[in-house]
């Protein structure tokens, strides 16, 4: 039973107690949503990350519940202290992760999984204790229940909204976590406040908020220190610029030993000063030097100019759709004077036009034909990116180029992502389109390959390249088409919007 000193519960003890379920909500949905989000940042494949932290937290909330029996009184003392502790531990998840992933790889995800049952199990054990201190003092259980499960859905429902709204585009995922710590220190506050007089150690609870408080402050505070901190033990190179914005993380690297620079989207290489050429020319010299118009050329994909920077060395060439879904990155290379440098300004080109849309959504509303389409985007290790390798996007630009026009994409790699690569092909060819399937070797990617697309069948002999290149030749594109037996062509399947195999393929080849 209750602790008897706990008289009838007063309008203001009602309140606090309600303000206290909605939150204890908010805060339990955006923890798993910051591990869910770290997770998929570090690991890849969202959809697995996601649907394993939420199940998980989900049954550790239920250990917690079955375990709140073990506390028969004291019960505002108790909800406190479970307060405390999980804002310290919920707070200091983002850095615990951060620091685990290159520190002790192999135990990653035990270390992750730790977290979402500890920090479940103890959300679990908050809800029936507040829904036995609102029964025992309402007299009246089917009350307390709909009131505490309304307010426990309402602060779900808050929480994920707020959480890809606000909290990570303004505040990162570092510091996310440790402002939502304070909302658990705060709930403390609220309620060592209202119930003072009824606590059995008030003094000691209030020690051991203003501890956790303490900590959730330090971290706020210095949370780019510890972004920093944190991303520095991810990389081998100097950090230089880092943000988390509403779609990814972006870093920014240099090397201390050869001042070279490289650009990361949530870890994934996007360019190697020292050798990004290869790959830029290669993606996009080949289908700009087939015969045919060129006026208008589509990039898909390309923030960082790059492309841009390659298919304005055609003279012929009058506008560029480049569509980006994150200004964050289009932003960052049109002003940091490095990146500006490599991709030679190509992103304040006036014929330029920059779209912050996503592919799938331009493709399906613009009514301009394109004369050429390059598709630069990341590789599909997620479910978000799958949609833009399937045959029903590929349908949709093929009928959004103009008579005799053509793409290329960006493919990963036909060595280590072996069906990835060739199950690309197969869909494009799905969609009707005749390909060439060639590749290349870099320093910074490995073996990494591409498809060049057309309506009608094609040849590259025909292709003249008369603009300056570093890398490409007429040779070197005839040369990339021949595979060796370990990149070969093997069975693969197509991949569908709805039915979606490509991301399963990839993340099961990367991570071989």
């Amino acid at each position: 039973m209750e602790s008897p000193n706990l008289p009838p519960l007063q309008g203001r003890q009602l309140a606090s107690l309600s303000i206290s379920i909605l939150l204890v909500a908010l805060c339990g949905i955006v923890y798993q949503l910051i591990i869910g989000a770290i997770s998929s940042y570090l690991l890849g494949n969202s959809v697995v990350q996601f649907s394993v932290t939420i199940g998980l937290f989900m049954f550790a909330m239920g250990i917690g519940s079955y375990f709140s029996k073990l506390f028969p009184d004291h019960l505002i003392d108790v909800f406190i202290t479970v307060e405390v502790i999980i804002s310290i531990i919920g707070g200091l998840s983002s850095l615990i992760l951060f620091i685990a992933f290159p520190t002790f790889p192999s135990l990653y995800r035990g270390i992750m999984y730790l977290l979402i049952i500890l920090i479940g199990s103890l959300v679990g054990l908050e809800i029936p204790i507040l829904t036995r201190i609102l029964s025992d003092r309402q007299k009246d259980l089917k009350d307390s229940l709909a009131h505490v499960l309304s307010l426990d859905y309402l602060g779900a429902l808050i929480g994920s909204i707020v959480f890809p709204l606000v909290l990570l585009p303004r505040l990162g995922l570092m510091s996310s976590s440790f402002a939502i710590g304070l909302i658990n220190v705060l709930t403390a506050y609220i309620n060592i406040a209202i119930f003072w007089k009824v606590l059995r150690r008030p003094k000691r609870l209030l020690a051991l908020t203003l501890t956790g408080t303490a900590i959730m402050i330090a971290g706020v505070l210095g949370g780019q220190i510890l972004t920093r901190f944190a991303e520095k033990q991810l990389y081998s190179d100097q950090v230089i610029y880092f943000k988390q914005s509403p779609y990814q993380r972006v870093v920014f690297t240099r090397s201390p030993v050869s001042s070279e620079y490289r650009l990361y989207l949530d870890g994934h290489l996007q360019f190697a000063q020292k050798d990004e050429h290869r790959y830029h020319e290669s993606l996009a010299l080949p289908v700009m030097a087939k015969p045919g118009p060129r006026k208008n050329v589509l990039i898909l994909g390309g923030g960082d100019g790059m492309a841009a920077r390659e298919v304005f060395k055609f003279a012929d060439v009058e506008r560029i759709d480049l569509v980006d879904i994150d200004q964050t990155v289009t932003d960052f290379c049109r002003q940091n004077p490095t990146v500006k440098k490599i991709n030679a300004g190509s992103l304040d080109d006036l014929r330029l036009h920059v779209h912050h849309l996503d592919a799938f959504i331009y493709v399906r509303e613009t009514t301009t034909l394109y004369d050429r389409v390059i598709i630069d985007l990341p590789d599909p290790h997620n479910e978000m990116l799958d949609k833009l390798y399937t045959v029903d996007f590929y349908k949709m630009i093929k009928a959004k180029l103009a008579p005799g026009g053509a793409l290329v994409t960006q493919s990963s790699s036909p060595f280590t992502t072996r069906q990835t690569f060739w199950c690309i092909a197969t869909t494009l060819e799905a969609a009707g389109f005749e390909t060439y399937n060639y590749h290349l070797g870099m320093l910074s990617f490995g073996v990494w390959g591409f498809h060049m697309a057309c309506r009608e069948p094609f040849d590259v002999d025909d292709f003249k390249f008369k603009v300056p290149t570093q890398y490409m030749t007429q040779d070197v594109l005839r040369a990339s088409s021949v595979f060796g037996k370990d990149a070969s062509r093997i069975e693969a399947p197509i991949n569908r919007l709805l039915e979606p195999k490509l991301y399963a393929i990839y993340n099961r080849e990367a991570t071989q």
